[in-house]
Formats: C-alpha cells, structure tokens, sequence
C-alpha cells in the first residue's frame, strides 16, 4: 500500500488555504494547517473527516517558528511531507504617499518574507520526498499587473511570483516542483476587509462596481491540485487573472492607459 501523502498550508483557518485544506483532505490526504488564528483552524479541522490532519499555531513571519512547525507536522504526518502551500497573505491598499509605515512592514513581511521563510525552511523535507514533491506560493493577478493604490501589496504578489520562477530553475536538479497560484477576486474573508485603515469601503463592493466577477474559492483549491500534479509554472485562477494576463503580452499600450484611467485601488 502506498504512503500517505502530506501536505502542509499556512494561512488554513479561513478562504483559500481552508480550501485548499478541505480538497486534498477530501481526496486522502494528509492535511496540516497552520495560521495565527487558533479558532478558524479549529473550524478548518472540524470539517475534515477522520484523523489525518494537524494544526500549528505559526507567525510566518518567524523564521525559527517555521523550523518547529514543519518538523512537528513531519512527525504527525508519518515521517514525510510532500507538499508546502506558501498561502498565508494579508491585503494592503491605499495611496503610497500616506500609507502608515507600519502597514507596508507588515504586508511585505507576511506576503513576501513569509514566503521565503517558508521555501528555505520547506526545502530539506521536500528534497526527502522528490521527485513528486511540490512547493506552492498563492500570489494574485496583482502579481500580473500593477495597480494603482496597491503598490505594495502588487510588490509582494509580483516578488511572490518572482520567487516561483527562482526557485523552479532553482530545484530543478532535486526534483521539487515550484509554482505559483494567480487568482484574481475570490470568494474569501479577504473581500469583506477594506485594505486599509484609511478606508471604509469594501474590496468586495469595489470588485462589484467595477463589474468585475467574483470566482469560487473551490477553483483555488482546484488550481493547486493541477499545480502539485502538471508541469506549469503559473496558475491562473478567475476570468480578471486570465484577461489580465492576455492583455498584458498582446495589448501592453492599452491595459496601461486602463491602468492610469482606472483609479479606484482594487486588490485580490
């Protein structure tokens, strides 16, 4: 009988990583979450069937947190993990010349250190498991085109994307698959937040003014499948991802005129 496979997934106590969490579980595999936030975690594990699954409270933002979680999970998981999802995230918007300080840090720590922390950290238990093993990072449309009042959250997504790339050339020899996750406005938590202190307004709100769709988290998690089992690089996930990165290659001139004439921030 074949092993178990594992997987592990920061951000898992809501939106995408729960997700994420619920469709490999629901297909046999071992499911670990970690989050800051113990009860959403608590609520992921409860809709799990069965017992292969584990929670680790983790600040992605502590580089020595990262070591005791995996080495935790490995032990709960049987000896092996086979897969690490770079998901937790926060949104951050608002106009670059009157962002507090204190919200760009901690959008560029969680998106984009978080992230490194968590592929060096990954990357000696992946090398046990290759070939086969996989380490994916959830970046966003906004990594595919900036946008204006999102500076720094396009910084974190474009960097994320960045990362993937590096690391595919990277682990190539060790047999770790390396992708990125692009979803444009998903159906999650993040949506009913404002992106910013400064703000009242609702991404959601925004996303639907601006006659933009709002896809099923389910097609995250579905993206993430294809990623651990197919050879792309990049997954993109939602109408906007894929008519955004269309536009992009062929039409650069007019998606950037788009850009200066649409000034309303809008963020994954």
């Amino acid at each position: 009988m074949a092993e178990r496979r594992s997987i592990f997934i920061t951000g898992g106590a809501s939106g995408i990583g729960q997700a994420i969490a619920l469709y490999f579980a629901e297909r046999g595999w071992f499911v670990g979450i970690a989050d800051v936030n113990e009860k959403g975690m608590e609520e992921t594990l409860g809709q799990i069937a069965g017992g292969f699954k584990y929670a680790h409270r983790l600040d992605v933002r502590d580089r020595a947190q990262w070591d005791e979680a995996l080495a935790a999970f490995e032990t709960a998981a049987g000896g092996r993990i086979d897969v690490v999802v770079n998901n937790a995230g926060i949104g951050a918007g608002g106009d670059i010349a009157t962002m507090p300080v204190d919200e760009i840090d901690r959008c560029l720590d969680i998106n984009l250190r978080g992230v490194l922390y968590g592929a060096q950290a990954a990357y000696p238990y992946l090398k046990k498991t290759a070939p086969g093993s996989a380490l994916i990072n959830t970046a966003s449309a906004a990594g595919i085109l900036g946008s204006s009042g999102m500076s720094v959250y396009c910084a974190t997504k474009f960097g994320v994307r960045g990362i993937a790339e590096s690391l595919d050339a990277e682990w190539a020899d060790d047999g770790i698959k390396v992708a990125s996750i692009c979803p444009s406005f998903i159906d999650t938590p993040l949506l009913d937040g404002t992106g910013s202190r400064n703000s009242n307004e609702l991404i959601r709100d925004r996303v639907t003014d601006a006659g933009l769709e709002i896809t099923p988290v389910v097609e995250v998690a579905e993206a993430a499948w294809k990623a651990v089992h197919g050879d792309d690089l990049h997954y993109l996930v939602g109408k906007t991802a894929k008519k955004m990165n269309f536009a992009k290659r062929w039409m650069p001139g007019r998606l950037r005129q788009q850009a200066r004439t649409n000034l309303k921030p809008l963020g994954q």
